[in-house]
């Protein structure tokens, strides 16, 4: 099976690979604050999704995995399959989103941001998607910021730190985290961290 655009196949990619080591580690990072009813939106390949459900099984109670690829579902549907997890497709920018899947208390959604031609309209869904006091987790890769082009060619554009922080106001709490390959920190002086995380309480 062909995917389009920008995927992470743990099948087709040696272990030692960066990429997919660096997908892992935020999985692993955000599978501590999952609990209850958990969203995975833009999940790819369902690989995260079933690393989380295997590992919090007795804190999970479903864990909806959304892509807007049908591809991409039915080939996580076929490898990745857990009795948590069920996986359908979505669209992240559709406004009608929150009325179709409901809510969550907790959601994940990892390098996404980037190729939203949308971002307001993701970012409205994910608040709306959260039940009070649920948690948000999301990533995505720094760049030159919003509206300047990347080396990236499935990437809108890629947001600077400053531009990232200021998308969570709506929330409670929030906390922010760093990613340099498999480390992910707070931030510390002089280092480069080409990925940022948010940890959001609504």
């Amino acid at each position: 099976m062909e995917f389009t655009g920008e995927r992470v196949i743990p099948e087709k990619m040696k272990i030692t690979n960066g990429l997919l080591l660096e997908h892992i580690a935020r999985y692993h990072f955000a599978m501590h604050y999952a609990k209850g009813r958990v969203l995975d939106l833009a999940c790819g390949a369902g690989y995260g999704s079933s690393i989380v459900a295997k590992a919090k099984k007795k804190e999970i109670s479903e864990l909806l995995a959304v892509d807007i690829s049908v591809e991409t579902i039915q080939y996580a549907k076929q490898h990745y399959y857990h009795p948590l997890v069920k996986y359908e497709k979505g669209d992240a920018e559709d406004p009608d989103l929150p009325n179709k899947i409901g809510l969550f208390d907790m959601i994940m959604s990892f390098e996404t941001l980037e190729h939203l031609e949308d971002e307001q309209a993701f970012m409205t869904n994910l608040f709306h998607l959260l039940k009070p006091n649920g948690t948000l987790v999301i990533s995505t890769p720094f760049g030159t910021g919003r509206g300047y082009p990347t080396n990236e060619p499935f990437h809108i554009h890629q947001l600077n730190e400053d531009e990232f922080g200021s998308l969570f106001n709506e929330y409670s709490s929030k906390q922010f985290y760093f990613q340099k390959g498999v480390l992910v920190e707070p931030k510390r002086d002089g280092i480069h961290y080409p990925i940022g995380i948010a940890v959001c309480t609504k």
